[in-house]
């Protein structure tokens, strides 16, 4: 009976002058519905945010949102920070989304998470124990979105209630803060409360900049609200005085103002003026210490009951509370009636026998008022009785973070394997706390260097410079084993790169490898990594020398072992940048490639798999480059490795597009790869990458001043790399200087690239086309050197042996030649770029041969030139230079035609056929008798064929088998 005389009242006392926040929501779950009236509408989602102090309130108003949309019919997600439960990773993400997936079992989950679940598992607890490779956080983040949009989709209308923001941890409220936004264009809305002040800075976008949403800031109640919460407990009689007291010491806070009625209407106080003594008495007790000396009233069992369920926080155990409190089970269903019924506890609303605190303010009191003594050790039993309940390491975990350090290798093994579970829920911060805690345990010294490692790995992709600091520390240690040393020495190399300490890093795997001399396969793995660092550093001393030991080294590899391969991939990219022989690079690449090269490898970086993938493009086979690309990018995503990874594959692989002409396409990729390096932190190199490559494909398009903007806009012309990067951005830099017609200033930019690239012996134009750029930046005020620069580069491009090279240097002398003597120079230049697949420098060479020609009085030379550059402009998506070439048709009195043929990658039945018969080795005079046409025709069939395909002849038989037979 006295629980009954104890029920809330009615929710519509604490929503009293809420009317515009009620009229808000009402037309936010309207939109939700796909008709109004009966007249069909299209769903629309949002936020709705409810903000102000304690007690305003908020709760109130997301437990009237549950009820409206049940009402409709909606499906309602919730969840709920909570001020103790903050270290727990995904918590507040569990909340959410447990429930919707608690009926399916494993395969249905599969099912329905598909590719995301090694992913997002972890995150979300649907594993007991996570193993594989830890996901990045970002990928786990697009997980979510992923799982969100899914559920919103596939139980639409959706309502997410989100109470006490403020206090959900990290992880959950970086994901949240940035799939805000995306509610909108979803039949979903995102309905949440919290407390301004504490709003941590993660969570920016419930502001307005971010979703255009201003939140409701509650206000107080007024004299007249207050006085009918209390009137409807103790009756009309009570004086406009009393109230008026009643609001006073409440403050106006709905919370305190029904708490304070309910205990009026308890007593039967009748609400005059000899009441305001009681009445104070009661106020004083429903917070702060008026409520902890009532607490006390109830007797030590009691109080310790409700000290072990503020410790233990949200959805209480009855069971583990009673284990903590040290007291029966009897004694703990007593102390939680009498808890109840002071309105302290209430029954949870989740599955079990759960309890939790009426307000979070009542938690945080009794919280508070715990001794540091007791709490702590009420904190070491809590994390005793989880692990024994069986609720892991990681709910355990957060319980020792309260704990002082005692050496004890329990807490130091349970701290670990949370941390592990962190790691591979892709929350490393969190997996970092864990570990720092456990080192100040301290461990014992022979897990000290073990420790240090995993502390090293959790911190890498969030502070890099900390990883430098645990692991040089970690080195010191004595009988670390051979294996685990390595793994310490190749991610402090990999942390120092990644922090701009590239010779660093060189120095490092150099010394451990002369450390490692009776550890054969150890040894050259540091070999490898020696030669990586040393390889991309700018300020390397002999280059020359390393690429001497570096071909030595190769040429007594067989490649059978992984450390092998990685020397292997090292030497083919060497051979490029140095200009040898394409045939040699391509023998180095396939050779490396045989066993295979891992983008994920948990001990190896992906640059080397990345630089042998690249090998193929610059030797004029971009179509295999693509394939490892997309073999690579597709390894990182299925592992959850979506960050600076995928931001490089994306970038690169819009590179290549770039190289092979398909301009719009290579555009659309790389500002996608753009988007990822400008979210990721961290991920600088990838964003020069990204920002180089966009500017040549805008310059390539004709958009010179949005390459500008994009440039001024990441300062890109100030960047000065400490590690070598593709493109360099000063050689990319002098192409946009010249494009704006500052040749000067090209011309001073890129005579420091060669002479730092000279220095190096770094001597491939297809790799950093340096001499390209410079004859044109000298050709007015320096014609001699200009053609000096141009001749060197053509040799250079003879040698490396690569048909697009030789024919872009070609076209390069041609123009800084000019006269007579330059018209057989385009002519080679479109030989040599027809027997490639760089389809946009072929277009270029055709529209400067035919404007040539066209100078020279040869107008139907110069029209057949010019038609065949303009088609091969429109094709590839070069705005500029189609405008170029029909400027010249007109100069020379011609008229465009339509174009001759459809934009496709299909090859034609005779394409085909030519490609075939070029590939079992028949010259151009068989193929042209075989397909009756002329030696020229056969020439721009293979043209096509390679442009289509992505492939030079080399490369065209295995390209053949991998095309589809097709076409008229």
């Amino acid at each position: 009976m006295a629980n009954e005389l104890r029920q809330p009242p009615p929710e519509s006392r604490p929503l009293l002058e809420r009317r515009r926040e009620l009229r808000a929501l009402d037309s936010a779950l309207a939109a939700l519905r796909d008709s109004a009236d009966g007249v069909p509408q299209a769903p629309r989602g949002g936020l709705l945010a409810f903000t102000g102090p304690a007690g305003m309130g908020k709760t109130a108003l997301l437990t009237e949102a549950r009820t409206r949309a049940r009402a409709q019919g909606f499906t309602v997600l919730s969840g709920r920070g909570g001020e103790n439960e903050q270290e727990l990773a995904f918590h507040v993400v569990r909340q959410l989304v447990q429930p919707a997936l608690a009926t399916m079992d494993e395969t249905e989950l599969r099912t329905f998470l598909g590719s995301w679940y090694d992913i997002v598992a972890a995150a979300l607890g649907l594993v007991a124990r996570p193993g594989g490779h830890a996901p990045d956080p970002t990928g786990v983040r697009d997980g979510l979105d992923w799982v969100m949009t899914r559920l919103a989709i596939k139980k639409a209308p959706v309502v997410l209630l989100l109470d006490d923001l403020h206090w959900a941890d990290v992880e959950s409220l970086t994901w949240l803060s940035s799939f805000a936004p995306r509610a909108v264009d979803l039949s979903l809305l995102m309905v949440v409360a919290y407390r301004p002040d504490e709003l941590p800075p993660q969570a920016d976008s419930f502001g307005t900049a971010e979703t255009g949403h201003r939140p409701f800031a509650l206000a107080p109640l007024s004299v007249t609200a207050v006085a009918r919460i209390v009137r409807d407990e103790v009756g009309e009689q009570a004086s406009d005085g009393f109230c008026e007291e009643c609001w006073e010491v409440t403050g106006g806070s709905p919370f305190e103002a029904v708490e304070l009625a309910i205990r009026l209407g308890e007593r039967r106080v009748r609400g005059t003026g000899e009441d305001l003594p009681v009445m104070r008495d009661l106020a004083a007790a429903v917070t702060g210490p008026g409520l902890i000396e009532r607490l006390h009233g109830f007797g030590t069992t009691t109080v310790r009951f409700a000290y072990a369920a503020a410790v233990l926080g949200q959805a209480i155990s009855p069971e583990l509370a009673a284990r903590i409190a040290a007291i029966g089970s009897t004694a703990a269903a007593e102390a939680a009636d009498r808890l109840r019924a002071a309105r302290i506890l209430t029954d949870g609303d989740g599955p079990g026998d759960r309890l939790e605190f009426v307000h979070p303010t009542i938690a945080t009191t009794i919280y508070r008022a715990i001794g540091t003594s007791l709490r702590e050790g009420m904190h070491n039993s809590a994390a005793e009785a989880v692990r024994a309940a069986g609720l892991g390491p990681a709910a355990a975990a957060r319980h020792l973070l309260e704990v002082p350090c005692e050496g004890s290798t329990e807490a130091v093994a349970c701290l670990r394997q949370a941390a592990r579970e962190y790691l591979h829920s892709g929350a490393p911060e969190a997996a970092r706390r864990l570990l720092d805690r456990a080192l100040q345990e301290p461990p014992l010294p022979e897990e000290r260097a073990a420790l240090l490692h995993e502390l090293a790995c959790a911190t890498f992709l969030i502070k890099p410079t900390a990883t430098v600091t645990y692991l040089r520390e970690a080195l010191t240690e004595r009988g670390i084993d051979p294996e685990l040393r390595a793994s310490m020495v190749y991610r402090l190399t990999q942390a120092l790169a990644h922090t701009d300490r590239m010779a660093q890093a060189a120095t490092v795997a150099a010394d451990e490898a002369r450390r490692a001399a009776d550890h054969p396969r150890i040894r050259l793995r540091m070999q490898a990594d020696h030669f990586v660092w040393s390889a991309f550093r700018t300020d390397e001393q002999d280059s020359a020398g390393r690429s001497r030991r570096l071909a030595r080294l190769a040429d007594r590899l067989t490649g059978r072992r992984l450390e092998e391969r990685y020397i292997l991939g090292l030497r083919a990219w060497d051979a490029i940048v140095c200009g040898e022989p394409r045939q040699k690079a391509l023998a180095y690449a396939e050779k490396a490639l045989d066993g295979g090269l891992s983008w994920t490898h948990e001990n190896r970086g992906f640059e080397v798999p990345v630089s042998v993938a690249l090998v193929f493009m610059y030797c004029d086979q971009p179509r295999r480059s693509e394939e490892l690309f997309a073999r690579g990018m597709a390894e990182c995503e299925s592992k959850g490795w979506r960050g600076s990874h995928l931001a490089l594959g994306q970038t690169l692989s819009a590179y290549i597009r770039y190289r092979r002409g398909s301009l719009a396409e290579a555009e659309n990729l790389v500002r996608e790869g753009l988007d990822i390096a400008d979210r990721v932190e961290g991920a600088v190199p990838a964003q020069w990458f990204a920002v180089g490559i966009l500017i040549q494909t805008l310059l390539a398009r004709g958009r010179v001043a949005a390459a500008r903007r994009l440039a001024d806009e990441y300062r890109y012309g100030d960047v000065i790399p400490n590690a070598v990067i593709y493109p360099d951005p000063r050689t990319v830099y002098a192409e946009l200087l010249l494009a704006e017609d500052r040749p000067d200033e090209a011309a001073a930019l890129l005579s420091a690239v060669g002479e730092w690239l000279e220095g190096r012996d770094w001597r491939n134009p297809a790799w950093c086309p340096w001499q390209l750029g410079l004859a044109k930046a000298l050709s007015r005020r320096a014609p001699d050197r200009a053609v000096h620069h141009a001749r060197d580069a053509v040799k250079r491009a003879r040698d490396f042996g690569a048909a697009s090279a030789i024919g872009q240097a070609l076209h390069a002398q041609a123009e800084v030649t000019g006269g007579e003597a330059a018209l057989d120079l385009y002519a080679q230049a479109v030989d040599h770029l027809q027997r490639s697949p760089a389809a946009y420098e072929l277009a270029r060479a055709l529209v400067g041969h035919g404007a040539a020609l066209a100078r020279n009085g040869r107008l139907h030379d110069a029209a057949d030139r010019l038609y065949q550059g303009l088609e091969g402009a429109v094709h590839c998506g070069a705005e500029g230079l189609a405008a170029r070439a029909r400027r010249e048709l007109s100069a020379a009195g011609l008229r465009p035609l339509p174009l001759r043929y459809a934009h496709t990658d299909m090859l034609t039945a005779q394409e085909r056929r030519a490609a075939e018969l070029t590939a079992r080795g028949h010259p151009v005079s068989v193929v042209a008798k075989e397909l009756r046409i002329t030696e020229q025709g056969v020439r721009r069939h293979l043209s096509s064929v390679f442009r289509k395909l992505g492939t030079d002849a080399t490369g065209l038989a295995d390209a053949l088998t991998a095309c589809p037979r097709t076409g008229r």
